[in-house]
């Protein structure tokens, strides 16, 4: 097989695909089984930061004593479950870059979900000005409206994540 024939048969992936396919393998540290979600921040097509769901350094994880769950009331009525106990991947990743001095303005987040509120406050206060994320999130409605309102690009590649006890 000649140089032309081998590259025909490889079809490299997008930059997209290839950092979201990069938050599942991020992902796979987490310590949380209701998403194992990942999250990659970049720029230029370079990777700043990642993070992943778990506890607070030095505190226990759920894979160790259980979830901390607790439901959440919307203000049309349904009701929610959400574990409590971790840092979402989005927090991690931001707190990471922070930790060590890393300046993530006009970067680009690639999640397994559409961030959750208060993830996507964070995001858009450290200056980043992409969200791509693998699946939608059922408690993200607030979420698309602050991004819609403050001109935050966003996509969703993918349908609705589900998870045992939403």
């Amino acid at each position: 097989m000649n140089a032309d024939e081998h590259r025909s048969e490889n079809t490299r992936p997008s930059w997209d695909e290839y950092f979201i396919k990069l938050t599942e393998i991020v992902g796979t540290r987490g310590t949380c089984d209701r998403g194992y979600a990942g999250c990659v921040i970049v720029k230029d097509k370079r990777i700043l930061s990642t993070g992943y769901v778990g506890a607070p350094m030095g505190l226990p994880h759920c894979n160790e004593v259980g979830h901390e769950m607790h439901t959440v009331r919307q203000e049309d009525g349904t009701e929610s479950r959400h574990c409590i106990r971790t840092a979402h991947a989005e927090q991690n990743a931001i707190n990471n870059a922070a930790r060590v001095g890393v300046a993530i303005d006009g970067a680009t987040v690639y999640c397994k979900m559409i961030p959750c509120y208060k993830c996507a406050q964070s995001i858009i206060n450290s200056g980043i000005v992409r969200v791509v994320a693998m699946k939608d999130y059922h408690g993200a409605t607030r979420t698309k409206e602050i991004f819609a309102q403050c001109g935050m690009q966003y996509e969703i590649l993918g349908e609705m994540e589900v998870y045992k006890d939403m």
